[in-house]
């Protein structure tokens, strides 16, 4: 990077000429914490500058500072601090990524999509790390140096970027902790019309596959058979049983059973109603 390239000055600009980063994996959400920056903007303004870089079109895009720019359109403002950087698009990239790992509350998706977009632009670097303050030059795999600046295992960045392979119904289920992690990678190998498949198998059975159902899906993929009996039979399996017990408060469902029943004659009038609304749902399975 030369001298032009890393001179940058702080401008008031219009909110109408701030552009997103395109793809920004992060999204922006009206929760407390919003409120919270809106609130801060009103009465003290911004703090710390957002940072875009110039486009042809007289417009900029923003690189960081979504949220902030979000915060003044909420809190009635029409212009913003920025520093205004001129930089390429992979050097960009990464310092989008950077300035928004350091958030809380990123959703696994996020990261996973950040992660692969910081991959990429390392990638179309050369995947050079320069350490010009020692006047070092070492490679590193575009892998490693995400992970070495992200604090993370290449491995763990590895799976994170597997999950931009499963499609959003998937993912969406992953940030809201329907379905963990590992599990996850080992979907993410699925074709897509198999990960649609198990969507609306998920959707019939009301439940998520565990790690060793995922495991078969995935190898029964490979071997191509994989299909809408193979995946019904492996969801339909039981689980492997957790060590708990299901306690019910007597107070609470007492009044659906007449007086004179016990608890063992509760228990069993509870299972016979459970079993017979197994058996409808299989019925309309079947239709």
């Amino acid at each position: 990077m030369n001298k032009e390239q890393i001179m940058e000055s702080i401008s008031n600009i219009e909110l109408s000429k701030l552009k997103p980063f395109e793809d920004h994996p992060f999204s922006i959400r009206d929760d407390e914490a919003m409120q919270q920056t809106v609130e801060s903007v009103r009465e003290y303004g911004v703090l710390v500058p957002a940072i875009a870089r110039p486009l042809e079109d007289g417009t900029y895009e923003l690189i960081s500072g979504h949220r902030r720019k979000h915060a003044c359109e909420l809190a009635g403002l029409t212009t913003m601090p920025v520093i205004v950087r001129n930089v390429d698009q992979n050097t960009a990239t990464i310092i989008m990524v950077d300035s928004n790992l350091q958030r809380e509350n990123i959703l696994p998706s996020e990261r996973a999509k950040a992660y692969k977009m910081k991959l990429e632009a390392i990638k179309r670097q050369g995947a050079r790390n320069d350490l010009t303050s020692s006047q070092v030059e070492t490679k590193l795999r575009a892998d490693e140096r995400v992970a070495q600046e992200s604090g993370e295992s290449r491995a763990q960045v590895q799976r994170y970027i597997r999950l931009t392979e499963l499609a959003p119904e998937l993912q969406n289920m992953v940030d809201e902790g329907k379905i963990g992690m590992t599990p996850a990678v080992e979907l993410s190998y699925l074709k897509p019309d198999e990960q649609k498949l198990l969507i609306d198998t998920i959707d019939s059975e009301q439940a998520t596959p565990s790690l060793s159902q995922a495991q078969r899906m995935k190898k029964l993929s490979q071997e191509g058979k994989l299909n809408d009996d193979t995946m019904l039979g492996i969801m339909m399996e039981q689980k492997k049983p957790e060590n708990w017990n299901l306690s019910l408060p007597m107070d609470k469902i007492k009044k659906y059973f007449p007086r004179s029943y016990t608890p063992q004659r509760m228990e069993e009038t509870i299972i016979k109603l459970l079993e017979s609304w197994m058996r409808k749902r299989q019925r309309e399975q079947q239709r």
